[in-house]
């Protein structure tokens, strides 16, 4: 039989846990679905991995057994992701760089390259762009080395990353809109408005930007989903929702016909570089992050 390795590490996480919404919120995905998950991998072995009484989640005997296993094909499994990844990297002699879209910022960009590219002027840095429905711009199916990258991010155990922005969420709305006389709007006041959704694919990203956190329990009103600024420059237009956006980005989309306002009532977006938890000893990776850190440092 063949078992997902994505199943052995939530196996592995509530096993640790013995806590499933514990486990969850380490996994970066909701109760239910990890709850679902686990239900599909005892089926599938046909066995109980675990009690669950209402005095709490406890491993069967098959559960104890088969942990030690477990954590084993996972120790196996990342060693055997870094060795490929290491002669990988060392065949294409480049570096691979992840984005959904242009850091921008004062050109970020531009500066880390040149001081990355001072130290190490034999390495090749090739930008990928990728769609919004990879929260990790490149990182999950290895076509990135780094990336640039909104947090959370989903499986956040299996990546480092160093915050390298911090910006207020601004709300994005076309200005025939009532909210758009503002100087300033409350969220509470935008929380009823259709709002502009990541694909769900986007997985935490898209909750973060629909802010679930600040909506104390209530659904948003999804008005229609987007997967690049081009797509939520136009729907802005059509007047389908409104969004938020990190204020280093409003520039992408305030055309002509859509403002931005601040919102109060949300936490501040961060806007990082990540890197797969494995390649944090590769020493392009740890360069480019240092160049990274330099750059955005005080």
């Amino acid at each position: 039989m063949d078992v997902h390795v994505r199943d052995l590490r939530y196996f592995v996480t509530v096993a640790e846990e013995l806590h499933f919404t514990r486990a969850a919120e380490r996994l970066y995905v909701s109760q239910p679905a990890l709850s679902k998950q686990v239900r599909a991998l005892e089926r599938q072995l046909g066995v109980e991995l675990f009690r669950r009484d209402p005095q709490g989640v406890t491993l069967t005997d098959a559960g104890t057994a088969l942990l030690p296993h477990a954590r084993r094909v996972l120790d196996a499994w990342s060693e055997g992701s870094a060795a490929m990844e290491a002669a990988r990297a060392a065949a294409r002699g480049t570096l691979v760089v992840g984005m959904s879209t242009s850091p921008g910022r004062g050109g970020l960009l531009p500066a880390i390259r040149s001081r990355f590219t001072a130290d190490h002027p034999d390495t090749v840095l090739r930008l990928r762009q990728v769609s919004w429905q990879d929260p990790t711009a490149g990182l999950a199916d290895g076509d990135a080395d780094v990336a640039f990258v909104w947090l959370p991010l989903p499986d956040a155990d299996r990546y480092g990353w160093t915050v390298i922005a911090q910006e207020p969420r601004l709300v994005a709305l076309p200005e025939s809109h009532p909210l758009a006389a503002r100087t300033e709007v409350d969220f509470a006041d935008l929380a009823d408005e259709p709002f502009l959704a990541l694909p769900a694919a986007a997985g935490p990203l898209r909750d973060y930007w629909l802010a679930l956190e600040e909506r104390g329990g209530r659904p948003p009103r999804i008005g229609a989903e987007i997967a690049s600024t081009e797509e939520t420059y136009e729907a802005l237009v059509a007047g389908l929702g409104v969004c938020l956006v990190a204020t280093g980005n409003a520039p992408l989309i305030t055309l002509g016909g859509v403002v931005t306002r601040p919102v109060r009532g949300i936490s501040p977006s961060r806007y990082a570089l990540a890197w797969r938890a494995e390649d944090v000893g590769r020493p392009l990776v740890r360069a480019y992050a240092e160049a990274c850190r330099r750059v955005s440092g005080p």
